[in-house]
Order: C-alpha cells, then structure tokens, then sequence
C-alpha cells in the first residue's frame, strides 16, 4: 500500500496522510464523504491479516468496539475489510477500523520527559481510564492493552481510551513475545496472569492501569528491563516499590491504591474497575481507604511458594497431660508381689485405683479452671445504618468494635460516604474488639444524557427512563431545526454525567419560527436567506418606489411567528420608470384657425 496516493476505503472513507504507526498497525487520517467529516483509519499490518483465525477474531471483536458509546472511550465508527496487492504480488484482504478522530496527544507524549505529574492530574487521568473501563467491562469487553501510548489527552482536556477490540484480537492472535517485538512496547504494563499466557479478565485491565498511576506518579513504569521477557518475569516475581518511595510527595493512601492494583494475585486487587476508581477518589479526598497497609505486601524473603500453595503456620504441639504423682500411685497399687488370689489385698488395689483418677480429674480441673480464659465482654453493634462513615468509625470505636470497609455499592437512597449495611449487621451481640464491615455509598450511579434529539416527547422520556432520568420540566421553543413536537436537545446536553435519578430539560419545537420585521429595509439576498434559513417557503414581487434603493424589501406578507413551511411574499421596490422609458404618444390635433381680417379682405 503507497501512503502518497489517495484512496478510497469501502468507496467511502478517503484515506489521507499517516499520523501513527505501531507495532501492529499503522494510522491514517480520513475523510467521511459521505457524511462529511475527519476520521482515524486503523488497518491492520498485511502480515497479520494473512491469518485467519486472527481475522475472524478481529472482526467479531471490533463490532463489539463499535457498540461501545462512552465519552471516556474513542468511537468506532465503522469496520471493514480492504483487498491489497503486497510486494510480492498477492492479494491479501486487510480488515481495517474507522474511528473517531480525536485531536490532543496521548499520556506517552506526556511521559515522554521522564518526570511524574501532579498527583491530581495524575488521579484525573487514571479516572477517566478507570469509567472507561467501568463501562467497556459492563459490556463484556475486555481491553487487554491499557497503556499510556492508548489513553488521549484531547484539546478539550478530556481522556478516551484507544483501540479497544484490537488489543483484545491481537492478543488472541498466535503471536507471542518471542515471534514479534510488537509487544516489547507494553510488556511493562502487561499483568502476571498475561505475562504467565494465562486467561485474563477484568482484573487484568486494574493491573495495567495501576501500572499507568505509577508512571504518572513517578515518571516511570514499575518495573524496567533490557527485554520484554525481564520485564514480564519481574511482573510474575517481584514486588514493585510504593510510589512515594521514588516521588516523597505521593501519600500513603494513594501508595496503597497503586500497590492493591498490582497485586500478583489477581483475588487480591480491586474485584471492578468502579471499586478501583471510588477508593482512589477516596485516597484523593483524604478519606479511608479499602485497600491494606502497603507493608501488608511484602513477600517471605526466603521462597516463593508455587501457585496455588499456602504456607500453613506451625502449629504448636499439644499441652501435656498433668502426670503428677500417677506413676507413684501405680506402684503403690501394683508394686507388691502378692498373690492374685488374696481377695482383700486385690479389694484395695482397685479402691486405690480409683482413688488416684479421681485425684487425677480433680487436679486436671484444677488445672483447666485455673488457666482457662475470663469471660469474654458481648455487646451488640450499634445502629450505624445511614451514618457517615466518620459517624459510624466513632460509634463502633464506643462500643469496643473495629471498623473495616467492604466493597462500595451506589445507591440513590443512602448519600456518598454513608452506611448501606454492616455485617454483622445491627443489633447482633459480638465480642468485644469483633470487626464489623461497613459497606458504605458510593452515591447515585452515574448514568450519561442520551442524545434524543429528534425524538417525539414519548420516545425521548422513554430512552431517559431506561437510563433513570427523569424530565423535569418541558420548554416550547421556536426552532427551525426540528419539526413540531420533535426533541430539539436536553439540559444538559446529550453526553453529559448525572447521577441515576437526576433531571433534565427537554426543549420541543414549537413548529413556529419568528420572523422580525426588521428585516423590512434590509436588501433582497439577505431577506431571502435569512427566511429560507428558517425553514420558510418565499415568494418575490416588485413594486416602484423612488423612497429606497432598488432591491430594498418594502414589505414582508407576515412577521412574528408563523408555522414552518409559510411562504412569505417579499414585496421589493425597484426603480420608478423614466420619460426615456415611456412609450411615444400622439401629439393632440388642433382645430385650424381663421386667418386675421387683414387676410380675409383679399380674397376675391
């Protein structure tokens, strides 16, 4: 494929100039003719599209990109497939992607200098990946690939994650780390279980953005090698240090989010990328977090237990049996050599005997009694449903309880930062010193405005009810951009994030447009255009006037507002007819006159 010649793709998109190139892929800027505007063209490497199974896989994965609507994550718009003569004169088919061309620069550029960001920049970006992927995982769509070279830092100063799908294809693919450098580039975010071949789900993405926090926070990746294979056995092996202790001024709370995300055992990090993002918001704000002490990870120094193994504490043996004075009392019961058939002396041996079990269980009780443990204190938990969590930590402290966070959970009814339920839960007697875990609010979940512009009332405040939303208010507008009784746009505006429950305002076409009378006086172009442009019907008469310039609109049929779709007659003066431009007329016939009397007295 020649870069320097323009073509079409699909008979569609016009493949423009290169502005990427990766190890997989290069990127092209297009152009949409048929809807008249700037797209990004992935395609694929030739070398790559030659294997099917990576094709069929390709494919099925970027329709389920393509069904993905987040401001968070840039939008594919189309996918298809490309046939291509390469250099040694076969015809290979090339799938290809069009996505939403998005102006900005990635986090790679803004790593590029080797030096940390601010920390709130540096939450602000991991944010925006983790809704992303909040989003992209609701929708069984694992990424794969997070790293800084695919998360946009636009104009506008939002983030988009790229190339979802693609990651998910490429790594299905029979490519490995050995066969292609193409991963070289990312092996430092890559997680133990990928590094391993293993499967991965969600919590591989957490591990890769935790990878991301941590370049953000230091100005480099966790872990640094002279090959993609060093990198990707420090990621299975070793445990990265806290940020803090190469950027001091990173806290502890934010240290211990970072180390949680890249736990080697994918059953200790953040079970969901909304659990990541709201204890990193937690961290952020200054308020407890879930995640453990960052000392809680350190490895046992002396081996690495194989997968799957735990490392049991030694148990201590057993307390031994009181013997006290037994042995002494067995040979006083059998020590004599007497004859078995002395009754009497075979009587007070047995009655010994059981003296010296009695003496035994009694001195066993003694024993028990003596070092068993007092009664332990039982109070119940108290009723923390509904507090905050600050309120909730001084009213279990009180009562001589532990207070421990769970998993957060939205809810519309409990306000953020407040107790949903406790377990055990409310008014069960525990020991004192128990831990009771507090799940607490995350808030309302957030939903985003969908785009109803078009719709009929019904149908928008249906799609804003599938969403939870709610309309609170209903506004008539006049509009030449709808037609009656159509959705005009929503406040907010379609694409914004509200909270599950949350208002907007819908605007309707009135059907009706105002026309000003102050166009009458203005120039005949500029009227006609203006009423097109209102979604009016026009219709043109002159009239002479010598008051105003020709061409100037003297009167205009209606003005205010009229229905869409009136015509209005302009009524446009042009210039008075002239003398020159009059028809000729016949001068009028005079009677002939009588000659003077001088005259008429020669006449015979």
């Amino acid at each position: 494929m020649v870069d320097n010649q323009p073509h079409r793709l699909g008979g569609r998109y016009e493949v423009r100039s290169m502005i990427g190139r990766g190890g997989m892929a290069q990127v092209h800027l297009g152009f949409d003719t048929r809807l008249s505007r700037i797209v990004a063209i992935k395609m694929l490497r030739t070398d790559l599209a030659r294997d099917s199974i990576f094709q069929t896989r390709f494919r099925r994965e970027a329709q389920a990109a393509a069904s993905l609507n987040h401001p968070n994550i840039v939008a594919v718009y189309d996918t298809g497939e490309e046939e291509v003569t390469t250099p040694d004169g076969s015809v290979v088919s090339v799938p290809y992607i069009v996505m939403e061309y998005v102006e900005g620069h990635t986090v790679r550029d803004l790593l590029d200098g080797g030096s940390p960001v601010p920390i709130d920049e540096a939450v602000e970006i991991t944010t925006g990946v983790l809704s992303a992927l909040e989003y992209s995982h609701a929708h069984g769509l694992v990424h794969r690939d997070i790293k800084p070279g695919n998360i946009m830092l636009t104009n506008t100063g939002k983030i988009k994650v790229m190339d979802f799908g693609i990651a998910r294809a490429l790594t299905d693919s029979q490519a490995t780390m050995t066969q292609t450098n193409a991963v070289v580039g990312t092996a430092q975010y890559l997680s133990p279980e990928q590094a391993r071949g293993e499967a991965v789900d969600a919590r591989s993405d957490i591990y890769s953005t935790g990878c991301v926090l941590f370049e953000l926070l230091t100005g480099q990746p966790p872990f640094k090698g002279d090959s993609a294979v060093a990198v990707a056995y420090q990621h299975v092996s070793e445990l990265p240090p806290a940020p803090s202790a190469i950027t001091n001024d990173v806290p502890d709370s934010i240290d211990r989010v970072v180390l949680k995300s890249l736990a080697k055992d994918k059953q200790d990090r953040y079970t969901s990328a909304e659990a990541m993002r709201l204890d990193l918001h937690r961290a952020a704000t200054g308020a407890l977090v879930m995640a453990p002490e960052t000392d809680s990870w350190q490895a046992p120094a002396t081996q690495v237990l194989p997968r799957g193994t735990q490392q049991m504490p030694a148990t201590p043996p057993p307390p031994r049996a009181p013997q006290y004075q037994t042995d002494t009392m067995m040979h006083t019961a059998v020590g004599e050599d007497e004859p078995k058939k002395n009754t009497g002396r075979t009587v007070a041996t047995v009655l010994l005997v059981l003296v010296a079990v009695a003496a035994v269980a009694l001195m066993a009780w003694w024993y028990v009694s003596k070092n068993a443990e007092p009664d332990i204190e039982r109070v119940p938990v108290p009723t923390i449903v509904g507090a905050s969590q600050q309120e909730a930590i001084a009213m279990l402290t009180e009562a001589g309880l532990e207070f421990a966070i769970g998993d957060s959970q939205t809810s519309s009814e409990v306000p953020a930062d407040h107790v949903i339920s406790a377990d055990p839960e409310p008014g069960t007697l525990v020991d004192v010193g128990s831990q009771v875990t507090v799940i607490l609010s995350s808030g309302p979940a957030t939903v985003t405005v969908p785009d109803v512009s078009g719709l009929t009332q019904e149908q928008a405040r249906s799609q804003l009810k599938n969403v939870n939303l709610e309309v609170s208010e209903v506004r008539t507008v006049d509009d030449p951009s709808e037609d009656k009784d159509r959705v005009i746009k929503t406040d907010p505006e379609a694409g914004a994030e509200l909270s599950e429950g949350d208002s907007v305002i819908l605007f309707i076409a009135s059907g009706n447009v105002a026309v000003s009378p102050d166009l009458i006086g203005q120039d005949r172009d500029t009227v006609l255009e203006a009423l097109q442009g209102l979604g009016l019907n026009t219709n043109v008469e002159t009239e002479e006037s010598d008051e105003v310039p020709a061409g100037t609109v003297l009167r205009l049929s209606s003005t205010g507002n009229v229905p869409k779709g009136t015509t209005i007659t302009v009524t446009v003066a042009e210039e008075p007819a002239t003398e020159a431009t009059q028809p000729p007329t016949e001068a009028p016939t005079e009677a002939p006159t009588e000659a003077p009397e001088e005259e008429r007295g020669n006449e015979p």
